[in-house]
């Protein structure tokens, strides 16, 4: 929780007003039982009415004063606690955008954005309570004790008796509760995840009959949650009549006091009146701070839980961004290396995924010329996508090292590396607006006739110009409105507007028609002068007139070479290119 309170930092000024005006409207509030003691002692028993209405004006100011001070602290606690609230939000986002894959993969998505919406909210309501009633709730408490002790010694006995014993309660009550709204809100990651699954996978649960399964999974894991909110719920429900009990038997002892002090005449009716308003105030605000104090409770474990984000370190590091001294002098010695015709270059490159004891690539040991083809072909599984994943560096090699233009991966920024390639993801990806807002997402400047361009290319402007608005149509959040080869079309169009030095096409074209693949593939090398191209796929006619080929088996570089040489050479291309052309096609080739 301390990590999280450098948020606060810029709300010195809020974090300070808000508690001094609530510990300013307690103190007023702590006069109230002394002038109503004072409106029984003098005004009720001397029947001087004017008296009365004197205090009574009193008490009236005493309250509006109390109302003044309560809505400058909220305006100010409110200001903080929202101030505190979008700062960490902007920086958790910030920092998991900073994440590499494997982080994301390890974490997953549902918790991260659990801890995202739900665990910020629960904190920023935290923070709100505690500048209201952190010093408020125990400045009441010790402060009736102390105004007891002014009335009368022996009865505010009582004082001292009750407070440690309710402080027992409250404070042994938040240590078990604690554990358990860790695994209220492990729990609520599980359920989003099953709801993130429903909604994102509702096609297929309907094609394939599974609603009512998907229903009993959900309240499964929702009546499990629910066991939990509700285990801890009693727990924490226990507070109050505990209090309860404890207070009231305390006023029973201060009446019982307060009576025979009364009937021996060294107190008041007054008084024993002022200190039975002393010991409610308590218990109101024991009420208060209980509630508090489970709050706070919530709030400590999504802080924790906020931490765990924050304590992830990307495992690809930005050396040239970090100031790497190393990587810099590396760098420098290598200027001359980027002149070089080599644009890939791969040497004994192994790697594995977070966790994996199993290489996903081993020893894999290639080079690519500037402006060739490169086609990657392979079974299912034997890390074609995982080996183009290695060039913009969304995961780092665990022995072996790749090459860009002649120099180490590593060596680039982040940013500078990436802005090199225009990537197509094996899953077609687009966001919510206009066609146009789509494509500039590849260049943010894009001019709409290199928008069109890039469309021709991609053998997307057809279906663009249909459109009643054009560039202007609007797209549905993950393209919902359009079918599978219109939303890969315009991934590619996106991907090509920025002219690229490399171009990734990750199994990209699988749901395009055999003409329009050979189309895309005809427009691609004639409108990228210079521009490196990978493409993966599980087709061999879409790869078999690349310049070079690599056929991956298992992890491992089974062959690299021109589509006729691997048929001579390579007996798993052979077997993938018999599965899907003729005999004669392949024996003719």
């Amino acid at each position: 929780m301390k990590k999280l309170l450098r948020y606060l930092k810029a709300y010195r000024k809020e974090s300070i007003i808000a508690p001094l005006f609530k510990m300013l409207e307690a103190s007023f509030e702590l006069f109230v039982p002394l002038v109503v003691a004072n409106i029984v002692d003098i005004g009720i028993i001397n029947k001087d009415f004017g008296y009365i209405a004197k205090m009574g004006g009193l008490l009236i100011l005493l309250g509006i004063i109390g109302l003044v001070c309560s809505l400058t602290a909220q305006y100010f606690s409110a200001k903080a606690a929202v101030g505190f609230g979008t700062a960490l939000r902007s920086d958790l986002f910030a920092h998991i955008n900073s994440l590499s894959y494997e982080e994301i993969d390890k974490t997953g998505t549902s918790t991260l954005i659990t801890r995202m919406t739900n665990d910020i909210n629960q904190m920023q309501s935290g923070v709100n309570l505690v500048l209201r009633l952190f010093l408020r709730s125990p400045f009441i408490v010790f402060g009736a004790m102390v105004m007891a002790f002014t009335i009368n010694v022996k009865a505010a006995l009582v004082f001292v008796v009750a407070i440690p014993l309710l402080a027992v309660v409250v404070f042994g009550i938040t240590a078990a509760s604690i554990p358990l709204y860790k695994k209220v809100q492990k729990q609520l990651d599980k359920v989003l995840l099953v709801t993130r699954e429903n909604l994102t996978g509702v096609r297929v649960i309907r094609s394939v009959c599974r609603q009512e399964h998907e229903k009993e999974t959900f309240e499964e894991t929702n009546s499990t949650l629910m066991g939990l909110q509700v285990f801890v719920g009693r727990i924490s429900a226990f507070l109050n009549p505990v209090t309860y009990i404890i207070v009231n038997a305390a006023l029973i002892a201060i009446v019982w006091i307060g009576a025979l002090q009364v009937d021996n005449g060294i107190i008041t009716q007054g008084a024993v009146i002022a200190l039975v308003n002393y010991m409610s105030q308590i218990l109101v605000e024991l009420i208060k701070l209980a509630n508090l104090i489970i709050n706070i409770t919530k709030s400590l474990a999504c802080a924790n839980r906020i931490n765990e984000v924050f304590d992830l370190e990307p495992s690809v590091k930005d050396m040239a961004k970090d100031g790497n001294t190393s990587f810099q002098m590396s760098s420098s010695k290598n200027m001359a290396a980027a002149d070089t015709d080599e644009a890939v270059a791969f040497h004994q490159v192994s790697f594995a995924y977070g966790g994996s004891k199993e290489y996903s690539l081993e020893n894999i040991e290639f080079s690519v010329k500037k402006g060739e083809t490169i086609g990657i072909i392979g079974g299912t599984g034997s890390g074609k996508s995982t080996l183009v994943n290695l060039l913009p560096r969304f995961y780092d090699v665990q022995t072996g090292k790749v090459l860009i233009n002649g120099r180490n991966v590593k060596e680039f920024s982040l940013t500078d590396l990436r802005q090199k390639f225009g990537i197509v993801p094996q899953r077609a990806v687009l966001f919510k607006g206009t066609i146009r807002e789509n494509i500039r997402f590849g260049k943010e400047d894009a001019t709409d006739e290199e928008i069109m361009k890039a469309l021709e290319t991609a053998q997307a402007l057809d279906f663009v110009q249909k459109k009643k608005d054009g560039l202007d149509s609007f797209v549905e959040q993950g393209g919902s409105n359009l079918s599978g080869g219109q939303k890969q079309r315009l991934t590619i169009a996106r991907a090509l507007v920025a002219n690229p030095e490399f171009l990734i096409l990750d199994d990209s074209a699988s749901a395009l028609d055999f003409a329009t693949d050979a189309a895309l593939r005809k427009a691609i090398r004639q409108n990228t002068e210079n521009c490196t191209v990978f493409l993966v796929s599980q087709r061999a006619t879409t790869i078999k007139d690349a310049d070079k080929i690599l056929v991956l088996d298992d992890g491992q570089l089974a062959g690299c070479g021109t589509h006729k040489e691997l048929l001579s050479s390579c007996d798993v291309y052979r077997e993938i290119c018999l599965s899907q052309l003729s005999k004669e096609e392949v024996e003719t080739a």
